[in-house]
């Protein structure tokens, strides 16, 4: 059983560690930082290499946290290794997090959306839903948002398209304080 709990710790550590804010912040999050992880079920699949937190997860990592109602770790099947060891499930594939999913990156930057899915072999996170990015005062809404966690470079998708439409991409933008003075003189 220890051997599963580690396993899962490393699956979920490398989660948080995928997020955007973290990846791209200086001292964000790292799959080397302890993770403290806590929900109301644990369910370890190990033949299948699945792991499934569920009941209000949160995962804590370096200042970062990220909860949903269910987290699902896919981690790759490798040969040979003992099957009841956890042996034969590597690193993470992908995760899925759904119901009321929020993150918060260690420097305050913070998304929320209805359902999120990380890609490790493409480094990418989707976030679908009613998906609201914040950074500061500054916030972007839409109903699909996808980044990629090594590059930094994303998409906010809109439920409709055309002026004047409801559901479309919505961005508010506050100046820089010291941009602001320096315009004004």
């Amino acid at each position: 059983m220890r051997i599963k709990l580690l396993t899962t710790i490393a699956a979920v550590a490398a989660l948080a560690a995928a997020w955007p804010a973290a990846a791209q912040a200086p001292g964000g999050p790292t799959g080397s930082e302890p993770m403290d992880i806590e929900a109301d079920e644990l369910e370890t699949l190990q033949s299948q290499c699945v792991l499934i937190w569920r009941g209000r997860a949160e995962a804590l990592q370096a200042g970062a946290r990220l909860r949903a109602d269910v987290m699902t770790a896919h981690l790759e099947k490798k040969s040979g290794g003992g099957a009841g060891e956890g042996g034969n499930c590597g690193n993470v594939q992908t995760v899925e997090a759904k119901g009321t999913v929020y993150y918060v990156s260690a420097q305050g930057d913070r998304a929320r959306g209805d359902t999120a899915f990380y890609d490790a072999a493409n480094n990418t996170v989707t976030m679908t839903g009613d998906v609201v990015a914040v950074q500061g005062k500054n916030v972007l809404r839409g109903s699909r948002m996808v980044w990629n966690t090594k590059t930094g470079e994303g998409r906010m998708q809109g439920q409709a398209t055309g002026r004047n439409k409801s559901g479309r991409v919505r961005g508010v933008f506050y100046p820089d304080q010291d941009n602001a003075r320096s315009a004004k003189r």
